[in-house]
């Protein structure tokens, strides 16, 4: 027996994937690695509209790079005029500890626009050792990344919405 069936009188709110059409998306884009951040544009879109989110509802908004895009989902949360913001980029570690900044300062600005804005700001960002990881993550052996991030954003939208 679950605890569903044994306590009946408990509220369940999971997110849906159906219903999205009015669902507003704003996708922050670093632009540096792009050659590789374009396939995860190109997942994250193909997921908002294989669930149905209006492409009239997406507004992808592109950038230098990682450090931009906390600011950038920052000024699109502040609009109001959408349910989450899906944010992309790549971060690949080099030499020296730029990549550890440029990561943990990206992660921690996207956290505190979410928590500040109380909207979803999924951290699509890929922090990888190398490029091979990141091209395994932008959509060949690891999936791909940016269309887990489209798929959370429409889950985590409904789910505050329930709630």
């Amino acid at each position: 027996m679950n605890y569903q069936t044994q306590y009946a009188d408990i509220t369940n709110i999971d997110g849906a994937l159906d219903d999205n059409k009015d669902l507003r998306i704003g996708i922050a884009v670093g632009r540096f690695n792009g050659f590789l951040v374009e396939s995860l544009v190109e997942g994250a879109l193909d997921a908002l509209i294989r669930h149905g989110v209006s492409g009239k509802n997406i507004t992808v908004v592109r950038v230098p790079g990682a450090f931009e895009l906390p600011l950038t989902a920052k000024r699109l949360a502040s609009t109001g005029k959408f349910d989450a913001i899906v944010v992309l980029g790549a971060i690949i570690r080099g030499a020296t500890p730029h990549f550890d900044i440029v990561a943990s300062e990206s992660a921690k600005g996207l956290t505190q626009v979410a928590l500040h804005h109380d909207i979803p700001v999924i951290n699509g960002i890929l922090t990888t050792e190398n490029i091979e990881q990141t091209i395994e993550r932008a959509g060949t052996k690891a999936g791909n990344k940016g269309y887990e991030a489209g798929m959370t954003a429409i889950e985590m939208a409904s789910v505050l919405k329930a709630i």
